[in-house]
């Protein structure tokens, strides 16, 4: 049943989200009737802090790859590296290479459906493991990302943005949205996911293309700004995040060990901040040294 969220005391317009989604969702390989819970687990670990865009292929490629947990399992952790390429964050490719094992050792090669279990699996968190729950196996659950976080502050709120830590009266009113159907609940999630992402975004809103415009208490407050403190994006060229990446093209592009230290592909890099990055990508499991000639590394 909808809930009374809107200033005016109408009810909620689940169900015009619920039609708008319907109509306007895009048409993402993960979302296809017959997807496997290991395919959703993959597209939502691939999805995290990456844009859609650039998962869509390689997605695809490590579905065709590995189709199942079983299959990527018995590879070494290098190869889910190296097939990680340039998707960013590369201990999410280990993770999900850990979490193939798991799932082989631990849950005889299923996926597991209950959120407890699922938070078992290496890296899984709250949100991952209700996203699996809703829509690989249709669960009622709370699916709280960023875009619905965005959704729910605005829409049942009257607030620009969320808090910026989930709180459990966030999570609270968020369950309150959620339809009592567990069907009907994982599409919700998904549209309200969806709604956030290409309607309710963080910046210039499409309020006038909103299915929930009429009932939206930040919209019938005048759309008032959240006041936080301005944050300076943090600089890319010359980090450690893009030298780790570096080195990880540097090992992906060869089949044999490398001698990192020294190598043409990284000669612009202090010293120093080789040695942490390299420490860091060693502490994080993600490469090891090859022998015991100083500075040779592999996947």
């Amino acid at each position: 049943m909808p809930r009374d969220i809107s200033p005016q005391g109408e009810a909620a317009p689940i169900e015009e989200i619920l039609d708008w989604f319907a109509r306007e969702g895009r048409s993402l390989p993960w979302r296809e009737p017959g997807v496997s819970p290991w395919g959703v687990l993959v597209s939502e670990v691939m999805l995290q802090q990456t844009p859609v865009s650039r998962v869509l292929l390689a997605w695809g490629a490590w579905m065709t790859r590995w189709p199942t947990p079983g299959a990527l399992a018995v590879e070494p952790q290098a190869e889910a590296v190296r097939a990680w390429g340039r998707l960013g964050y590369p201990r999410r490719a280990r993770r999900l290479w850990e979490c193939a094992v798991a799932i082989g050792r631990d849950f005889g090669g299923r996926v597991p459906s209950d959120e407890a279990l699922l938070r078992q699996l290496p890296g899984v968190g709250e949100y991952t493991a209700a996203a699996v729950a809703a829509f690989a196996y249709g669960r009622r659950t709370v699916v709280l990302d960023t875009n619905v976080r965005r959704v729910v502050a605005r829409l049942a709120s009257g607030v620009e943005a969320p808090a910026p830590h989930l709180t459990r009266a966030e999570r609270s009113l968020a369950a309150s949205l959620v339809p009592d159907d567990p069907a009907a609940s994982a599409v919700w999630n998904a549209a309200a996911m969806e709604l956030g992402a290409l309607v309710c975004t963080s910046r210039a809103p499409r309020c006038g293309e909103c299915p929930a415009s009429g009932s939206c208490r930040w919209l019938a407050a005048g759309r008032p700004s959240a006041v936080s403190p301005h944050r300076a994006a943090p600089t890319w060229t010359g980090s450690d995040r893009q030298v780790r990446g570096r080195i990880l093209t540097l090992l992906r592009g060869s089949s044999a060990p490398v001698t990192v230290t020294g190598s043409a592909q990284l000669v612009d890099v202090e010293p120093g901040q080789l040695d942490r990055c390299l420490e860091g990508l060693l502490g994080d499991g993600l490469v090891r040294r090859a022998s015991s000639e100083r500075g040779t590394y592999e996947l």
